[in-house]
């Protein structure tokens, strides 16, 4: 074990420095001492640490709340340590049982393939591929033998399994547990074991997957295992629950620019600092500065959204497309104003009855809706206009005319071009 006295004074500011970037907006780092010793191994040896994050492609589309713990492994990047992203291929075929109810479908091998390469595509917005080293866990885990499995599994006690909430919920409840899905945290874990990781990543809500990886670690005599790092979960749009898509709450990395935007303006005040904390690349002395001036009325909260709205688009499709976006806002927001470049879309007369349409129809045929029940939410809840004109009863029937603007929401507008 290294001493910190042992250390010139260069390597100890080092230290700290590595450790004030590492640290900053962590929910927990277990244990805390075996990260700094494993920063002074890497600051004295020149040595890289090995910095794991593993993903259940499952769910390819990355949104804001998913850059939190990539974020932090480009921290690590900067500092000069090496990434080990694992594309779990393998794990991903009986899906990370976390937080649910029931046992999950299992993905085809083509999904998962699929699904893998969609994430490499979107992480790149983050991560630099250069520094990064991609693995697939089926490589090591479609390895095992039987006799193999039956020793790895021999290396946790069921009721350590049911320590879990999840598990231990569905216990009580009489819902089925399958043998297969105590085997997720044991695979994960044993990444960690294959790839000797020294720092794995994840949300909060992972923090018995990790663990489960240093566990295993000491079972297999692998020396100093690995520290976990633990990252809050996001919240999404409504300020309260966990930013997610099937809430409707999120912002996607690869939604069109207005839309990124448009998205952030609505973020509640009271979450946007953490917003910045977590998931740009702001400066601490910066963040130090932004926290201060709003707490002090020095910085208007529509201000610093404006601004953190123009990052995300500056960082996920360019310069051009933030000064474009935030011009956009401004145009149609701030300015109560229709914006100029307004998508045309065809609409052809075969498709109207006597000359009309249901609002419900049009706006699905417009692809301003995903769904008819979409529709009418949005009709219902005052969204929908024609000509700035507000629709309010779901069964109006439309006469459309060559150039109506129809608009839904504050960000969606169509100009309707009859064919």
């Amino acid at each position: 074990m290294l001493i910190w006295d042992h250390l010139t004074e260069i390597q100890q500011q080092e230290v700290e420095r590595q450790l004030l970037i590492i640290g900053r907006g962590a929910a927990e780092i277990v244990p805390e001492e075996a990260l700094k010793q494993k920063i002074m191994h890497a600051v004295v040896t020149g040595k890289p640490l090995k910095v794991k994050l593993g993903l259940d492609p499952s769910a390819p589309d990355i949104h804001i709340g998913h850059t939190v713990v990539l974020q932090k492994l480009r921290q690590f990047q900067d500092l000069g340590h090496e990434v080990q992203l694992i594309i779990g291929d393998f794990t991903g075929r009986i899906g990370d049982p976390t937080g649910k109810s029931e046992t999950r479908k299992q993905l085809s091998e083509e999904d998962v393939k699929h699904n893998a390469q969609t994430y490499q595509t979107q992480l790149s917005k983050i991560l630099d591929l250069t520094k990064t080293t991609f693995y697939y866990n089926s490589s090591w885990l479609g390895a095992l033998r039987f006799e193999d499995v039956l020793k790895l599994a021999g290396k946790v006690t069921v009721a350590r399994m049911l320590e879990r909430d999840d598990f231990a919920k569905r216990y009580a409840a009489n819902q089925a547990i399958h043998v297969h899905e105590f085997f997720y945290p044991l695979m994960q874990g044993y990444d960690s074991v294959s790839l000797e990781s020294d720092i794995e990543l994840g949300g909060t809500d992972q923090t018995f997957n990790i663990l489960m990886g240093r566990t295993l670690q000491s079972a297999y005599e692998i020396k100093d295992g690995q520290v976990a790092i633990l990252m809050p979960l996001l919240e999404g749009l409504d300020g309260v629950q966990k930013m997610s898509k099937s809430l409707r709450n999120y912002i996607g990395i690869d939604e069109l620019p207005n839309e990124i935007f448009g998205k952030t303006m609505s973020i509640p005040d009271s979450l946007m600092t953490k917003y910045y904390e977590l998931t740009t690349t702001i400066s601490n002395e910066s963040l130090h500065d932004l926290k201060r001036g709003l707490e002090a009325g020095a910085i208007h909260p529509r201000d610093a959204k404006m601004k953190l709205a123009k990052e995300y688009v500056q960082m996920y499709h360019g310069t051009q497309a933030a000064e474009e976006a935030e011009q956009h806002f401004i145009t149609v927001f701030q300015k109560r104003a229709l914006p100029e470049d307004i998508e045309e879309m065809t609409l052809s007369i075969s498709q109207l009855e006597e000359g009309q349409i249901s609002i419900i129809k049009l706006l699905v045929l417009l692809e301003l809706q995903a769904s008819n029940g979409e529709a009418r939410r949005s009709v219902e809840q005052g969204a929908v206009k024609i000509n700035e004109q507000k629709i309010m009863q779901i069964h109006d029937q439309i006469t459309p005319k060559e150039g109506d603007i129809i608009q839904v929401g504050k960000r969606k507008f169509v100009k309707i071009k009859l064919l």
